[in-house]
């Protein structure tokens, strides 16, 4: 079981993971992602930035979402630690409760076609392919989710 609460981005802990994360897409894709995360928008007051602990207090992921339309939150820096099975959807989960007590109706993210783990895993959780969006529209590179709450 973890512990997932929501937390200062900013955080030695958050910034550790943030830049795992950051490593991982570089690894994968060439780049960490098409443009910085902007902690700011996870301290928006209809926004959220989470961290999953082990019993020990270790951080093992962290996920965000943040507002992009009065009834739609976006997914950001969904990341979990290798060989922590169930973290990630763990945080996924808390973050979809999270995102219906805001009165959110729909979550969508982006991710690399590249990162098939990813693609795979919000499949597995219910989220469909929908037309890029924002800025990640025209993007060859992007495939872009949705899931009504």
């Amino acid at each position: 079981m973890y512990a997932i609460t929501q937390e200062d981005p900013d955080s030695p802990d958050a910034r550790r993971l943030i830049d795992e994360l950051s490593a991982t897409l570089a690894r994968i894709a060439g780049d960490n992602g098409p443009s910085p995360f902007d902690l700011s928008e996870a301290r928006a007051p209809q926004a959220r930035f989470v961290i999953a602990r082990d019993a020990s207090g270790q951080a093992l992921g962290c996920g965000a979402l943040r507002p992009i339309a009065r009834d739609i939150a976006e997914l950001k820096r969904m990341y979990a630690r290798q060989g922590r099975n169930g973290v990630g959807s763990a945080m996924l989960k808390h973050l979809e409760e999270e995102a219906r007590q805001l009165g959110y109706r729909a979550l969508w993210l982006e991710t690399r076609k590249i990162n098939t783990v990813a693609v795979a895993f919000y499949q597995r959780h219910g989220y469909l392919i929908i037309p890029n969006f924002g800025k990640y529209a025209g993007r060859d590179d992007a495939v872009c989710f949705a899931k009504s709450l």
